[in-house]
């Protein structure tokens, strides 16, 4: 290795690099070191200096110890040959030929002393507790007061770890609670002071890492750490609320109100859209950027902007402070700006050979054959409409998503060799089969309204809400006239589509009738608002329960309703009120109330509930060999980016089918390593940014696209309200001990090493498995004893006990606990057959 030094730690040669320092030379060649104040995502401490004062809610303590500095928790210290004093490893640098011993007796008393004093200020009793074993803390058979408890990571703490690893001394002292600060009042995460340790990794990583330093520490009188905010709260503090503090923190003292698992704007994505990545980099000016990163994962970036539901935004963590960033008009914004950039990096496979057949134009459809064609196959699609597209051309209005948006992206698709071929229905999976196709998705849709079973639904003026917005946004003339008030029924988007559909034909009045309540509607809160604005009126808890025709009018009978218990869907079922009927006269009634598939029988397929086709949730894959089915048709009506989310599914499992590896993720733009965020005052207060709208008059007689998108400003303003969630990915776990082989081979010589006294045993087999526990007044005796009893046992371990015959009851109920029997060698013999 060039420019290399060679040293030797515990009896084990390592080379390393010159600047690496004893810790990280050990963590190399496997050798683990105790450290509670080092972590792999932080610098190495030398000394840091405390501030002269910080706060814990409404506390405010002082620096106590002017002049002194902290330096570490000095649990990694080691001995050097040839040096008289101890080093602290996870600062000092390697020397060639350094002979290093890490845990010698003298190191490993003087740990557990270190330790004494970090367990001194911190509940430690289950720690210590001989019934730890499958304990939930809850309730203590000890009786230790709660206070005195280990916290909610008991069992999966990494201070917890690092105290059996080194071993807690009896002479420990027992923790006094001292009443600190429990803050849960603030968003994301909890502190609570009676937890922490003083090992100042939070203020490390805030300050050193993130440039933020909304923490800091000061020392009390007894030269313990005290770890606070800088000022009152956190906002006021400068806190950016990345948690980052908490990902670092090795106690309880910092915890996510909610788990943690990635950043939640893009775990609810149903397509995994990278929303950290391309909000980063459009709050950085770089547009094109963020283009390129959103077609890593989709190829209908504009259409999305246009119009998602935006899952992402109802999991966004910034809405707990506020409001949620607006990432769908930042997406919309990188595809407004794109400038191709994204072409750059794309590369399409080798054509393979194989064929493939979509069935529909749809997202799903068109999302598939996007990447079965980026993958190298011949992909061919069938759409029965006059034109691609699907619900996304003939069921969204052109004010919402202008028709040259959605063509423009369909043409890039069609550019990588997919063939569309509308006015092209499929009556025969046979006969696709039959022209050299290896593999059909169908992915059809939901095109035909639902029936709503009142009397009257199919008189003239009475016309589904997908049929009636279809008619328009062909262009077709629509056959019934809307004339001066319009019914709309039910409360989805098609509702609230079809209901400014019908304003901006001329309809006087615009009436939305719902069964439930507007907090119950399934339609996107800022579509009800826009339609609300823009004069749409909202009847709730009342539906029509009969169709009249009267004088070439629409006479429709209601009933009232109210909420009753929670129903199948998660929602408040309506119930109807007796003797609450009334009626209202209307000159067009729009059904909104659900959608479904037409499937042609010839395709053999099996079909379950609402006629729509049954596929194996993970592939998508029918029974029918080599067909597979996605979207609406599967689903039942759903959003545009869950369509794409079902082409993506469809496209790595054909793949997959014809003899590739189903990998269709492309990195369009390198990912780069989340940078500094800086301090900036008043973060917390940042209000969100809003698209323009067009105004109010100009809407509603005409089809021009309402939102008018964010204006650059905005854009990089809302994008850096972002609270960059994702940065914690990248701060990386801890390196804990190795967990401690608590047996040993079950030996004569073994077990003459054990000592004559009472206590419990455990064997186990060549598996590791329990297979017997058992109490003895005489632990070697008894284990004797057993070595003819047991050819199978192959590991044995051993407690010193003398309430053996409690303990031994205490294992025995854990294990039947998690096994739902007892070890074998302790069941009876009638137990056994």
């Amino acid at each position: 290795m060039m420019n290399s030094v060679t040293l030797t730690i515990d009896d084990i040669q390592v080379t390393v690099s010159p600047e690496t320092t004893i810790l990280k030379a050990a963590q190399q060649a496997g050798i683990y070191i105790p450290h509670i104040c080092s972590h792999p995502a932080l610098p190495p401490v030398v000394t840091l200096k405390p501030a002269a004062t910080i706060y814990q809610g409404k506390r405010h303590p002082e620096n106590k110890k002017p002049g002194l500095e902290y330096d570490g928790c000095q649990l990694c210290v080691v001995k050097i040959d040839g040096k008289a004093d101890w080093h602290r490893a996870c600062n000092t640098p390697v020397a060639a030929g350094t002979i290093i011993h890490t845990s010698t007796p003298e190191l490993q008393e003087f740990r557990q002393k270190q330790l004494m004093s970090i367990l001194a200020k911190h509940p430690h009793a289950c720690l210590t507790c001989a019934q730890k074993e499958g304990c939930a803390r809850f309730p203590c058979s000890m009786n230790v007061p709660e206070n005195e408890r280990c916290c909610r990571l008991f069992g999966n703490c990494e201070l917890q770890r690092i105290a059996e690893y080194i071993g807690i001394k009896e002479e420990t002292p027992r923790y006094v609670f001292e009443d600190l600060p429990i803050i849960k009042d603030d968003p994301l995460f909890e502190r609570n002071y009676n937890l922490c340790i003083g090992c100042t990794r939070c203020v490390r990583v805030c300050r050193e890492e993130l440039g933020v330093a909304a923490l800091d520490f000061v020392f009390d009188k007894e030269e313990r750490v005290t770890v606070g905010t800088v000022a009152p709260t956190l906002g006021e503090s400068g806190c950016r609320f990345c948690t980052a503090c908490v990902e670092v923190c090795p106690t309880g003292a910092l915890l996510d109100k909610e788990e943690y698992k990635g950043a939640p704007c893009q775990n609810a994505c149903p397509a995994g859209v990278d929303v950290p990545r391309y909000v980063r980099a459009i709050g950085e000016g770089k547009f094109d950027e963020a283009a390129a990163i959103i077609r890593e994962k989709i190829p209908f970036p504009a259409v999305c902007g246009y119009t998602c539901v935006h899952f992402c935004e109802a999991k966004c963590r910034r809405g707990q402070l506020e409001e949620a960033i607006a990432i769908k008009e930042l997406k919309r914004f990188a595809a407004d700006h794109d400038t191709g950039l994204w072409k750059q990096n794309f590369r399409k496979a080798p054509a393979t050979g194989k064929k493939v057949a979509v069935i529909g134009a749809g997202p799903a459809g068109l999302t598939a054959a996007y990447y079965l064609a980026v993958l190298g196959h011949e992909v061919t699609v069938f759409e029965a409409l006059t034109v691609a597209g699907g619900m996304m051309r003939v069921g969204i209005p052109s004010y919402r998503l202008p028709v040259e948006v959605l063509e423009s992206e369909i043409k890039e698709i069609e550019k990588l060799g997919v063939a569309i071929r509308t006015n092209s229905p499929v009556e025969s999976l046979d006969e696709l089969f039959g022209k050299g196709y290896q593999a059909v998705f169908v992915s059809v849709g939901a095109h035909r309204g639902t029936s709503m079973g009142i009397e009257g639904e199919n008189s003239p003026g009475v016309i589904d809400g997908v049929d009636f917005l279809k008619e328009v946004n062909m262009g077709k003339k629509v056959k019934v006239d809307v004339g001066d008030r319009v019914l709309v029924v039910g409360g989805g988007n098609v509702a609230i589509d079809a209901a400014r559909t019908a304003l901006r034909l001329g309809a006087k009045e615009v009436n939305i009738v719902y069964r439930r309540t507007c907090l119950e509607m399934p339609a996107s809160k800022e579509e009800i608002e826009e339609a609300l604005e823009e004069g749409v009126k909202m009847l709730y808890l009342a539906m029509p329960t009969r169709v009249i025709t009267v004088d070439g009018r629409l006479k429709v009978e209601f009933i009232c309703m109210e909420l009753g218990k929670v129903d199948a869907s998660g929602r408040p079922e309506p119930v109807a009120i007796e003797g609450s009927q009334f009626a209202e006269e209307y000159s067009l009634m729009l059904k909104a109330t659900g959608q479904e598939s037409v499937v042609p029988n010839k395709y053999g397929l099996e079909m379950g509930r609402g006629g729509r086709i049954k596929v194996d949730p993970e592939t998508l894959a029918t029974a029918r060999k080599g067909v597979y089915a996605g979207g609406d048709t599967v689903s039942g009506p759903a959003s545009v980016i869950e369509a794409i989310a079902a082409g993506r599914q469809a496209a790595k499992s054909i793949d997959r089918y014809l003899g590739g590896e189903g990998n269709i993720d492309k990195v369009i733009k390198e990912k780069e390593t989340p940078h500094c965020l800086g301090r900036e005052e008043g973060f917390s207060e940042r209000l969100r940014s809003n698209p323009r709208l067009l105004p109010l008059k100009a809407r509603i007689h005409s089809f021009e696209n309402v939102g008018l998108g964010l204006t650059t400003e905005q854009a990089i303003s809302e994008s850096q309200r972002c609270l960059r969630c994702d940065l914690r990915l990248g701060i990386g776990k801890p390196i804990l001990p190795p967990r401690k082989k608590l047996w040993v081979e079950f030996t004569p010589e073994n077990v003459g090493q054990v000592p004559e006294t009472e206590g419990i045993f455990q064997l186990l087999d060549k598996q590791e498995n329990i297979i017997y526990i058992k109490g003895a007044m005489n632990l070697r005796q008894s284990l004797r004893e057993q070595i003819e009893l047991y050819e199978n046992a192959r590991y044995f371990t051993y407690e010193e006990e003398p309430m053996y015959t409690k303990r031994e009851s205490q294992l025995l109920q854990q294990y039947i606990t998690e096994h739902g029997q007892m070890p074998e060698g302790n069941r009876e013999p009638d137990d056994l057959f």
